[in-house]
């Protein structure tokens, strides 16, 4: 493969022709269906596969079709599939992943900013859905194009662009079952939803936490009662469901006490989070922590364990509590609260959720009723052990692509898409990468998306892909 051709396609790509039509993209408010429950009705979410399938079908790639793949009522996926380059045929098929659909907008975007207002400044591309994660699709196809004008060689290759990612997955299992014949002997899983600690280096995820949720409420009256006639006589919802809480976290550490939501942490993976630390530094400084907060440690390898193979509670959001201006003196019915915990990538999530439920609805005080809504779990992921070709290669990439060793980083959200496909390919080599950093804000206002970056991971998948058909 002829390095300056591929690396020229490459910059020429995203220049030319993805940058203008990921803005446009960036523009469609394809929320995930979670957010928009009328999503069928609204259109967006078809809006964004139509946009992005119409590019890809206009790409030079002899052979490809591009297909919109639809289950009854299940959110569509776009199917790609590439036929292998000549000589390649026997190497499997490679899956490149993405997704579409977005994160709700959120309020407080920088001056000039907004979620569906592409703007590029300074080498970044700003606008919901641009890193998270609208530019994979695009990558995908650049670096196979970018690939065969260079000369080299690609397995099969199939870029599965789902839109239920940013809810969970929870149509992706059944379009995997419908598409496992098609797909074949999968043998690399390219993932592109994810990132690393800087925009110096490769980043290769090794872990991806996995997730249990419920609503939990505590009722304690039918109606709100005077509180200074009924507090003393009638128990406090909150006080209740801080007492249940606190036999799942220590809520001076954070620690969590359940032992189903705990793991001993492979002391391979300690290692790669102590050379991670050595690499960059402060793993806390992306985030914008209010005047005079401190991090939960005082130690780097601490918070990458913290934020990668420890579990966590976050409450993200509560019912029940009026705002303080319309808060009179009572003595509220009931206390809600969203709990999202997040996993080791080797927790049991079933077992986690078991243990949370046990927890908050046994020997409850003074017989408060508890009502358990809308739970959800998903397991997290642990990378297979690095094959000898890919290890190569990617030594290789952080030389011609990047000047600086690639690295690992132990992701602490969850990617249900990983664990899908580990359970079924488990023979499969996993690289889950991207062009995502912690300060990207995915999620948060002023999204955006670090464009040379994505050039250079595009850059390395083309690497990969080619390694890989003639390891």
């Amino acid at each position: 493969m002829e390095h300056n051709t591929l690396n020229s396609t490459v910059g020429r790509l995203w220049d030319e022709e993805i940058l203008p039509s990921l803005s446009e993209l960036v523009a469609i408010p394809a929320l995930s269906p979670v957010f928009d429950p009328a999503w069928a009705a609204n259109g967006h979410l078809d809006d964004a596969v139509a946009h992005v399938s119409k590019w890809i079908t206009a790409r030079n790639l002899p052979g490809a079709t591009v297909e919109t793949v639809r289950l009854e009522g299940l959110t569509p996926v776009v199917m790609v599939d590439i036929p292998a380059t000549p000589g390649a045929e026997d190497a499997g098929t490679v899956v490149l992943y993405g997704h579409l659909d977005k994160q709700p907008p959120v309020g407080g975007w920088g001056e000039g900013l907004g979620p569906w207002t592409p703007v590029l400044r300074d080498g970044r591309l700003y606008g919901r859905g641009a890193a998270d994660d609208g530019y994979s699709g695009y990558a995908a196809t650049a670096a196979i194009e970018a690939l065969k004008a260079a000369g080299g060689s690609h397995a099969r290759c199939v870029i599965l662009l789902e839109t239920s990612e940013e809810s969970g997955s929870p149509d992706l299992a059944a379009y995997l079952t419908h598409l496992r014949d098609r797909l074949g002997d999968v043998t690399l899983v390219i993932c592109l939803d994810s990132g690393g600690n800087d925009y110096s280096r490769l980043w290769l995820t090794t872990s991806l936490r996995g997730m249990v949720s419920v609503d939990v409420t505590v009722r304690v009256l039918d109606a709100g009662v005077h509180s200074g006639l009924a507090s003393g006589i009638v128990p406090s919802s909150f006080r209740v469901l801080r007492a249940l809480l606190d036999r799942i976290e220590d809520s001076a550490t954070g620690e969590i006490l359940l032992p189903e939501l705990n793991v001993e942490i492979p002391a391979h993976r300690r290692d790669e989070a102590r050379a991670s630390v050595e690499a960059v530094g402060a793993v806390g400084s992306a985030f914008p922590m209010a005047s005079g907060v401190r991090h939960m440690s005082d130690q780097d390898l601490e918070l990458v364990l913290n934020s990668s193979w420890r579990p966590t509670l976050s409450v993200i959001g509560a019912s029940g509590l009026p705002e303080p201006l319309d808060a009179g003196n009572v003595l509220r019915p009931y206390t809600t609260l969203s709990l999202s915990f997040r996993l080791p990538p080797t927790a049991d999530s079933a077992a986690a959720l078991a243990a949370v439920k046990k927890a908050l609805t046994t020997d409850v005080p003074y017989g408060a009723q508890v009502e358990l809504g809308r739970p959800d779990l998903a397991n997290g992921w642990d990378a297979p052990e690095t094959a000898p070709w890919l290890q190569a290669t990617l030594d290789d990439v952080s030389k011609t692509v990047f000047d600086a060793p690639w690295g690992t980083v132990g992701l602490g959200g969850s990617i249900p898409f990983m664990g899908l496909l580990a359970e079924t390919y488990p023979q499969a080599q996993f690289v889950v990468t991207g062009a995502l950093g912690a300060d990207s804000n995915a999620h948060v206002p002023n999204e955006w998306l670090h464009l040379a970056q994505a050039a250079r991971v595009t850059t390395s998948v083309a690497h990969i892909l080619n390694a890989h058909a003639t390891r």
